[in-house]
């Protein structure tokens, strides 16, 4: 009897089931996402400082973002940085073109590769199936807006000094239209001069001691960017020129530095239109619905932008809008 409950307890033993602790289940990796950004020279502007301080803050490794940046004032440059991020197998080529033309091809090999283009800041002349998205400042707009305002001023002769951009990039296109229809039009607004200074306030300052030293009247600079009037500035403060609210010549820019609206609400300058430069949570929110696969069916965002008047700006709307 006792061999017997020996061996009943031998087998209890044997055959009573074991639990081993359940294993913990593992938490799934993020998907890093990889994101090639091809930008304009951070140093251009006070804009453009902005615009890629405010990428390179969104894209980073710990918001699931690996990132690499090329930077051109040139399309040929930009362009053969697309192609070397198309062959990195980049997930997402993100393009402020420098200029308009010219991306067809390039922007065809990244669709075939499955590389999804979004357009940021700048519009280009392509098929819209070519790229996901477009998040743009309505360019031409912004240039209407302001010569709108000028139009309002009811000056009885327009002589301008037109410092433009970059030739051919969308902020030149769209500002420049506007302007040059309007002189087109009115035989009283006169184009004194209308050169390219290239985004640059020394070329700007040049530009406007050129006409300065040719001694032709002018009473209006339209400066396609902050730095560029800043520039022009300089040139009409060496010459005793005076500039801002009711004095000799009115003086425009575009972008809403904090340090531009300033000069505007001193009375310095007369007028500055807004572009948005922040535009990194709109690309944000448009990768979000491409990873989930949702089509996005409005290609084109439109930012909403302004123009201030010295007349009317205020301290809130400096601190607000100023970049």
């Amino acid at each position: 009897m006792k061999k017997l409950l020996v061996l009943v307890a031998a087998l209890t033993v044997l055959v009573a089931p074991t639990f081993a602790k359940p294993k913990k289940a593992k938490k799934a990796k993020a998907k890093t996402i990889k994101v090639g950004i091809i930008n304009n020279d951070p140093n251009e502007s006070g804009y453009r400082t902005a615009n890629d301080r405010d990428l390179k803050a969104t894209f980073t490794k710990d918001k699931g973002y690996e990132a690499s940046f090329a930077y051109s004032l040139k399309n040929d440059e930009q362009i053969a940085a697309a192609q070397k991020f198309i062959q990195d197998e980049v997930d997402y080529l993100l393009l402020s073109a420098a200029g308009t033309s010219g991306w067809d091809s390039v922007l065809k090999d990244a669709k075939a590769q499955g590389v999804k283009v979004i357009l940021f800041d700048r519009t280009i002349d392509a098929d819209p199936s070519l790229y996901a998205a477009s998040i743009v400042s309505d360019m031409a707009q912004e240039g209407e807006t302001a010569v709108s305002w000028l139009k309002g001023q009811n000056l009885k002769e327009v002589n301008v000094i037109h410092l433009q951009g970059v030739m051919g990039s969308a902020a030149q296109i769209g500002r420049s239209g506007a302007l040059d229809k309007e002189v087109a039009a009115n035989a009283n607004w006169n184009m004194v001069t209308q050169q390219t200074a290239e985004w640059n306030a020394e070329k700007a300052q040049q530009i406007v001691q050129a006409v300065i030293d040719a001694k032709k009247p002018f009473n209006v600079i339209y400066a396609e960017n902050d730095d560029m009037a800043k520039g022009a500035v300089a040139a009409l403060d060496k010459a005793n020129i005076s500039h801002g609210v009711g004095k000799d010549v009115i003086v425009m820019g575009f972008d809403c530095n904090k340090w531009a609206l300033q000069e505007l609400k001193a009375g310095n300058w007369n007028y500055d239109g807004q572009c948005n430069p922040f535009q990194s949570s709109y690309i944000v929110s448009i990768i979000e619905q491409l990873e989930k696969g949702q089509v996005i069916t409005n290609k084109t965002i439109i930012m909403k932008e302004k123009g201030f008047d010295a007349a009317s700006i205020t301290a809130e709307d400096v601190e607000n809008y100023g970049i």
